[in-house]
């Protein structure tokens, strides 16, 4: 029986550049960071008060998993706003929100009011699209 989901993972263009948005930005925590077989770097990132789902910062390159015709597609595809990185939880949506533009961050959408909370979207510097909730 699966109990949890340890890892998600975020394709991004450029691990160290995102490693520096989710640590700098963002606020998140350094999991994982090391070189394993083949060249491949595994890279997980947290919030400072959950490391029970850690995102994995993944460049799309060829090797095990893509070929370099799927991976130059995953690339294009990031680029073009297409992959999400997720929905992140705030206590405060509104104060988040302007933290984070202070630091740069950018954002699609200011916070809202939606059924389920306030909402505010953003992108990390890859062109990921995320999601700032207050419920």
């Amino acid at each position: 029986m699966i109990t949890s989901i340890a890892h998600a993972t975020i394709y991004v263009l450029n691990q160290d550049e995102a490693l520096d948005f989710y640590k700098n930005k963002l606020g998140f925590e350094v999991g994982d960071d090391m070189k394993v077989e083949g060249g491949f770097r595994w890279l997980t990132v947290y919030p400072k008060s959950n490391s029970q789902l850690q995102l994995v910062l993944a460049e799309p390159k060829e090797g095990p998993m893509f070929n370099k015709e799927a991976a130059e597609k995953i690339r294009s595809l990031i680029t073009e706003g297409a992959f999400g990185a997720g929905v992140f939880e705030t206590e405060n949506c509104q104060q988040t929100y302007e933290e984070l533009v202070a630091k740069g961050v950018e954002f699609i959408q200011p916070p809202t009011e939606q059924l389920y909370g306030v909402e505010a979207m953003g992108l990390d510097n890859s062109g990921n699209w995320f999601s700032l909730v207050q419920r």
